[in-house]
């Protein structure tokens, strides 16, 4: 049994975790800054940094508490060097390397996009599922939503044991966004709407009590020059903003909703009444247009590719109503549809740990000079 240590500080969340094998985890753990960053409406890096080098050391702690074991225990050491915040990386990126050097164990460097791949496989191993490849995989978060093709390796294998030791998954991607990230643009016209940050549960809890209300306007495709499997969402988040500006009626509510935001009154129970029927079907009609541009291209990607599975990882994975229209519609199209959990599809350190195994099987190690790559590439 190999049982890998992984860390993960990419973003705004401080998180450790151990795995055995790549697909048992044993534990893991996240300190979220949802709390800090809220009353700026988004991530600041210099407080996510500070916030990372607060909780780092007792995260690891309580991770390895948790899965009953000490440093000496750990076989190696996973850590996310990019994409991602600058000074948030490399406060994991600092912690790893001194883990390492001090106990004489492999520091492996690993993408957080991989990661989110991996949060899939894990998810699968648990459930006793064979993810068949290739696959296309859509991560879909507040800053990233890109699609890639994902093979096997050399092995030729597929999951459970995809490389087997051989070959380590390959990518290539085939779409991206060209403006803002689908969570990006939750966030804002959540903003935008007085619903507070951070805005993707919240709007998809109020899209799903919408039906049956008629909608105030309607969205349509969304058209991008070029590649047809890229996405752009800043135009959606501007029609909305546009619509807001054009009819008046809606002020008087969202200044009602920001002010229970400035009171502590942000659970869905306490926005719900402050918000019109006109105000719950516009939410619906946004989230449609979102949930109809990422399956309807990971879809048509999945046609062209003649792909076994469809794979979704990330923040926005965790939306019901994107969870729902990916299972009904890659079956009517032949393919099966796989995601994590929800605790899996937000940033953690459990899937970062299992694409670590597989680059520690392969042999893919880091030494002193790693540093954090901000535009780290996957493909």
């Amino acid at each position: 049994m190999t049982r890998i240590l992984g860390i993960e500080s990419s973003c705004d969340e401080t998180a450790a975790a151990v795995v055995a094998d790549g697909r048992e985890i044993l534990s893991s753990v996240v300190a979220s800054q949802i709390d800090i960053h809220r009353k700026y409406g988004g991530v600041v890096p210099e407080l996510a940094s500070r916030e990372h080098l607060r909780q780092i050391v007792p995260v690891v702690r309580e991770a390895l508490a948790q899965a009953g074991m000490q440093l000496a225990d750990i076989d190696a050491i996973g850590v996310t060097h990019g994409p991602g915040l600058v000074g948030a990386l490399l406060v994991g990126i600092t912690y790893g390397k001194t883990l390492a050097a001090a106990l004489g164990k492999p520091l492996v460097p690993v993408n957080h996009l991989a990661g989110h791949v991996h949060a899939v496989f894990l998810e699968a191993y648990k459930a006793g599922r064979l993810v068949k490849l290739p696959a296309v995989c859509l991560i879909v978060s507040g800053g990233h939503t890109v699609l890639y093709e994902v093979k096997p390796g050399d092995s030729g294998g597929q999951n459970p044991d995809h490389s087997q030791g051989r070959g380590l998954l390959t990518y290539r991607k085939i779409g991206q966004t060209r403006d803002d990230a689908a969570g990006e643009a939750y966030d804002k016209v959540a903003k935008l709407l007085g619903l507070g940050y951070p805005g993707g549960p919240i709007l998809d809890r109020l899209a799903a009590v919408a039906k049956g209300v008629a909608a105030p306007v309607k969205f349509g495709p969304t058209k991008t020059r070029g590649n047809p499997l890229d996405f752009s969402f800043s135009g959606l988040k501007t029609a909305v903003l546009y619509h807001l500006r054009e009819h008046a009626e809606y002020s008087s509510e969202i200044r009602a909703r920001e002010e229970a935001l400035q009171r502590g009154e942000r659970k869905f129970e306490q926005l719900l009444p402050l918000c019109s029927p006109q105000t719950l079907a516009l939410v619906r009609e946004f989230q449609n247009a979102v949930v109809r541009d990422l399956v309807g291209r990971t879809l048509m990607a999945a046609e062209e590719l003649a792909v076994d599975s469809v794979l979704v990882s990330g923040g926005v994975a965790a939306n019901s109503q994107l969870r729902a229209s990916f299972e009904e519609r890659a079956k009517d199209k032949g393919f099966e549809a796989f995601f994590p959990s929800r605790a899996l599809s937000t940033d953690n350190a459990a899937m970062i740990a299992a694409a670590a195994y597989e680059r520690f099987r392969g042999g893919v190690f880091a030494d002193a000079s790693l540093n954090a790559d901000p535009s780290l590439s996957l493909a």
